[in-house]
């Protein structure tokens, strides 16, 4: 759902953080902000928090690959 609109000539800003993981998934934090046509203010207008799993070659959850 969004928080406010986006007009047209609005520039769209996307910011994402990795807030946890785990031993297959990882939980991404995403914000949408609006940077209003020839302004300076930015105004958040959605946010979401998405959940992506690991998966082997035959669809099962497998390990997070470690950072490297």
């Amino acid at each position: 759902s969004y928080a406010k609109p986006m007009k047209i000539g609005d520039t769209l800003c996307i910011y994402t953080h990795v807030e946890r993981v785990g031993r297959t998934s990882m939980t991404l934090k995403v914000e949408a902000w609006a940077q209003r046509y020839l302004s300076d203010l930015m105004e958040k207008v959605t946010h979401a928090d998405f959940v992506m799993v690991a998966l082997d070659g035959e669809g099962k959850p497998k390990a997070v690959p470690a950072e490297g």
